[in-house]
Order: structure tokens, then sequence, then C-alpha cells
């Protein structure tokens, strides 16, 4: 048995530094996804069904962040959802690492997508190996984002592999039950701090995924040594969001919201389920996404200014964290 302790972003605040910004406007939390992409606001849509779709993606891409859109249809629509996302740079589409997902993967880089999220709860995996060297050889311009995977052990594979990117976090999402289906699982900030001490040989980015609440947490995970965070429920029931408005017995305007592992998910779209490691909630129909983007971005940006620093890079230099 092996014990360590480990924090997670409710456990820890960032200290305040001196600053001499004198306007948000000096802050720039633009990030890189590589060499051929900048984001402007480093925050992504989750490939959830009931958050990413062509609406959210279009949203997300006029904010300067990224919208994967999800997996959980069929290969036609999946396409249909693609083309008509307005920004060619900024298509990406999740696909699986079994089935059907070479034929998915042609399909969506035919019409444009040059990011492909290969979408596995875990992703530390021999499949997942087999499906990122595959889709290289086919494809040596597309950007692989793989995941997830919770440990440093785990970001250096998928970066030997080839990924691009690597969604770090397992079972963290307010939807997700994986840790108490299956008893595994490593709190976000940890698993940021561990994952960039990873030994790898190139700029791999990190991606933290799951369990953000709110802006201070964007701005610990960046502090942390992420690149980006992919949020859902930060997103929930706008309505960019996909599926229609649901009213309940008080009279409340709702929305789905559920984890791709729910039952209720893997009947949509499987017809059946083989494992429970989500839940399926609603939550309150809000408005439009962009402005939920824009006091994100805000939060961000006052997180930086906090600590002194103009930009992500200074902020991971400069933070300092208290348990």
């Amino acid at each position: 048995m092996i014990y360590k302790p480990a924090l997670s972003y409710d456990d820890v605040l960032l200290v305040p530094k001196y600053s001499d910004i004198t306007s948000r406007k000096e802050v720039d939390i633009s990030s890189e996804l590589d060499k051929n992409r900048l984001l402007q606001l480093p925050i992504i849509s989750s490939p959830m069904d009931t958050i990413t779709e062509s609406s959210m993606a279009n949203s997300m891409a006029d904010a300067g962040g990224l919208g994967v859109i999800h997996r959980y249809n069929s290969l036609e629509m999946q396409v249909e959802h693609v083309r008509r996302v307005k920004d060619d740079a900024r298509k990406a589409a999740a696909i699986g690492i079994t089935g059907d997902y070479l034929d998915r993967a042609r399909a969506l880089y035919d019409v444009g997508v040059r990011i492909l999220c290969l979408d596995v709860a875990h992703g530390h995996h021999v499949l997942m190996e087999k499906a990122i060297k595959n889709i290289k050889s086919l494809y040596p311009d597309a950007h692989i984002m793989a995941g997830n995977v919770a440990t440093k052990s785990g970001f250096e594979d998928l970066a030997s592999w080839g990924a691009d990117s690597i969604r770090c976090n397992i079972g963290g999402g307010s939807i997700c039950s994986t840790r108490i289906q299956t008893g595994h699982g490593v709190p976000g900030l940890q698993t940021i701090f561990d994952c960039l001490r990873a030994d790898v040989g190139r700029d791999v980015k990190i991606i933290a995924d799951g369990g953000i609440k709110n802006s201070g947490d964007i701005v610990k995970a960046l502090a942390a040594g992420a690149d980006f965070v992919m949020v859902g429920s930060l997103l929930a029931g706008t309505h960019q969001t996909p599926g229609d408005v649901i009213y309940s017995t008080d009279g409340s305007r709702r929305k789905i919201y559920r984890g791709m592992a729910s039952k209720e998910a893997q009947n949509s779209w499987r017809g059946k389920h083989s494992s429970n490691e989500g839940i399926s909630t609603t939550v309150p129909a809000r408005g439009d996404v962009a402005e939920i983007l824009v006091d994100l971005e805000n939060g961000i940006r006052s997180g930086l200014s906090y600590s002194g620093a103009r930009n992500i890079m200074e902020l991971q230099i400069n933070s300092e964290f208290i348990v």
C-alpha cells in the first residue's frame, strides 16, 4: 500500500503579491495550443452531449476559446455540426479509441477538423496508445488532444505515444461518479502539480479537466501549471448548450446536464449502458454563454493581477500557494 497526501482546488489559496498592473487590460491570458494555434481565452468546452455542438463551438471561438464537438451521435450528425463551425482554425471534434474511431477521424479530417480529441474516461491504456499512433500515422499534421489521465506516468506515456495536449484529471467533474463507483482518482489540482513534473521531450500542453467551479479555480489551475482548462458545468444550461428547455413542477426553466458515462447518456447513445460512472441531472436554464465567458475572462485577468502577473507564464513563475 502506498499513501501520499494530495491537494484539491478547495484546499489552497494563492498568496496576493505586489502588483504594478493598473488595468486588467494589461493582462494577457492567451495560451498556445500548439505553434499554429493561439487561444486568446484559455478555456475549452467539454465534448459532452449536453455541452458542445456547433452553437457552443462558435460561441467559444468568438470568445477566443475552443469548443470540442462531442462524439455521442452518428458520424453524419457529428460531421454536420462541424460543418456549421465558422472558424476553420477552431474546428475540433472528439472521437473514441475503439469501434468507428478511424472512420470518424477520416470524415472529420475531410471537413476541416485538425484538432482531434481522443475522448475516454481512462486514457492511460493500451488502446489509447494504438489509437494515437494510428491517427498520427494517417494525419501527422493533426493536433491530438488525448486523455484523461491523473498521474505523471500517464502524462509521460501519452506524450511519448504522440499526444500534443493531454486532459488531466479523472473523476473530478461535478457529474462524474467514477471515484464513487471505482474508488480511483486524484484531486484535480494535485493532478496538475504531478503532470507538470512529467519528463517529456517536447512541448505537450496540460489541460485541467474537471472539478473547476469558478474563475478562481481556473486561476489556481493555470498557476499550478495548466495551459488550459476544460469546463462543462460552468457552461451548462446556457442557450448554446444542446437540448430543449424543460419546465419543472414549480414552473422554473431547466436543461439537462449529464455525464457521458451515466445510464441515461449511454442508453441514448448506445441503446444500452455498460457502466454507471456518471450522473444525469437538470440545471437552471441560463442566458447567453458569451456573458458567462466574459465574467470568467474578467475573473482570470483579475486573478493574474493579484499575483502581479501580466501573462500566464509570469503567473506560474510568481505564484505561491498556501494550504
